[in-house]
């Protein structure tokens, strides 16, 4: 009697074992718990297998069949959607009332789908499509965006996909072999050669209604035109340098010379971005202008490289540290920088709170001053985007883990609450659960933040009822 008494407690300790396995199984399979990392370089660091780490590529017989073999597969085309009809998505409106189209480039930059590409590829799109290099097709969630360095993070919900590993664009020099795939005029995947023609280039093309726009692009002589933006510049190794993001030309084709963000600011912007939704800008808090020659002669100052430092803004960082109108910038952090657009590139590199070394000149002397960063708000603390769970008459919650793993769902909203707005007057009832708008999945209420706010017109709604019923429904957003 007590074998067969242990034998049945034996039975069902290890029922329960597999059920708990079975079931965490069936939970992971079926519910996308989100990022677990908040830096893309440690993500890649964990999946890199192809890359080679040797640095003595300048001395060896060039190759661009290795590095646009590699780069390739990881560049995928984005074609945008502006403008909302009846239903953004419905193919009878869209025939009906065509909708104004752009593309672009974009590259990706981890196994599990973050690509990134520039903000105004994607800026006031109602809905953002990524083709792969192999043709599958994704529509895509925009995690954030940022005007002043024409830099936006997007992601596909795929796996195993190639991606391009970060470089160093501070170790590019002038006359470097460089690489720029993307997609121009809708010429997918199209490979084209230069040289690194200069570093820290500001071409005056960006605008931010705070005037924190940043430009220290990378100039080649790779061709680059129209649905290039957004795309890759790789050095020989087919490591990520740069965003293809700009042509200098009369014509609106290419004329002789492109630019693109260097890849040590997008690492920075990509990572806030994934984060906390928005960039975290340090800033200095000065007005400033190159020197030349001719200021350098009118103010007595020994050099003629630098950055003059016209206006010390009130309760600003430089003010903090001591710093002063008149003091000209010669360093930052012990990187010597010979204008604005290298000053700007290295400061945006860090994050309020952060410190960086500023060495100036003031009154033919030498000095070096620490000054901790702050926002545009003058704080040092990290602000991360707000998450709404009240929108247009809609009262939102996370769905429980066990309420996901019940009806299969990767993911979506909860409609808690409703009162008078858009959701009610769609049709949209209490407790339907949202999982996808416009095809793109929505996991959680971040997501479901940002996919309205780039909405206008017509949206397609997507979702259960707590009962698993599966209901469609076209709103005016």
């Amino acid at each position: 009697m007590v074998m067969k008494r242990s034998l049945l407690i034996l039975l069902v300790v290890c029922a329960a074992f597999i059920g708990a396995v079975v079931g965490s199984i069936f939970t992971l399979r079926f519910y996308d718990v989100g990022v677990n990392y908040n830096s893309i370089e440690e993500r890649q660091n964990l999946r890199l297998t192809k890359y080679s780490s040797d640095s003595s590529h300048r001395n060896r017989e060039i190759n661009f069949e290795a590095a646009a073999g590699l780069v390739t597969p990881a560049v995928v085309h984005i074609s945008t959607v502006y403008g909302g009809g009846k239903f953004s998505l419905n193919a009878l409106d869209s025939y009906l009332n065509p909708h104004a189209r752009s593309s672009g480039s974009g590259v990706i930059l981890s196994d599990d789908g973050f690509i990134v590409t520039n903000h105004h590829v994607i800026e006031d799109a109602n809905s953002i499509e990524v083709v792969l290099n192999n043709n599958q097709r994704f529509y895509a969630k925009l995690i954030g965006q940022d005007p002043s360095t024409d830099l936006a993070l997007l992601k596909i919900k795929a796996k195993n996909l190639p991606f391009v590993k970060y470089g160093d664009s501070d170790a590019i020099i002038t006359g470097e072999w460089v690489l720029a795939i993307g997609n121009p005029f809708d010429l997918n995947s199209t490979v084209t050669a230069g040289i690194v023609s200069a570093k820290a280039r500001n071409i005056r093309i960006l605008s931010d209604r705070n005037n924190l726009n940043v430009e220290s692009f990378i100039q080649t002589d790779a061709a680059v035109n129209p649905g290039n933006s957004g795309g890759a510049l790789v050095n020989m190794r087919g490591e990520l340098i740069g965003i293809n993001s700009a042509i200098a030309t009369a014509t609106g084709n290419y004329n002789g010379y492109s630019f693109a963000i260097p890849v040590s600011l997008v690492k920075k912007v990509m990572d806030d971005l994934l984060e906390f939704g928005q960039v975290q800008r340090g800033l200095l808090g000065v007005q400033i202008i190159d020197v030349n020659a001719a200021i350098a002669e009118n103010l007595n100052l020994d050099v003629v490289q630098g950055v003059l430092v016209r206006f010390v803004n009130k309760g600003s960082a430089a003010e903090a540290s001591g710093m002063e109108s008149g003091d000209v910038i010669t360093a930052i952090d012990n990187h010597p920088v010979s204008g604005v657009s290298e000053l700007q590139e290295w400061v945006a590199r860090k994050r309020p709170g952060q410190a960086v070394q500023v060495k100036f000149i003031r009154d033919h002397e030498n000095k070096e001053v620490a000054a901790v960063l702050k926002n545009f708000e003058g704080s040092a603390e990290i602000q991360k985007k707000p998450v709404s769970y009240e929108l247009e008459g809609a009262t939102l919650d996370e769905v429980p883990y066990s309420k996901l793993n019940e009806l299969s769902l990767d993911g979506g909203v909860l409609i808690k609450k409703l009162s008078f707005g858009k959701w009610k007057k769609s049709g949209i009832q209490e407790n339907f659960i949202i999982t996808h708008i416009d095809k793109v999945s929505i996991d959680n209420v971040s997501d479901l933040n940002r996919a309205m706010e780039m909405k206008k017109g017509g949206v397609l709604i997507e979702g259960v009822m707590a009962n698993g019923e599966k209901l469609t429904i076209g709103m005016d957003w």
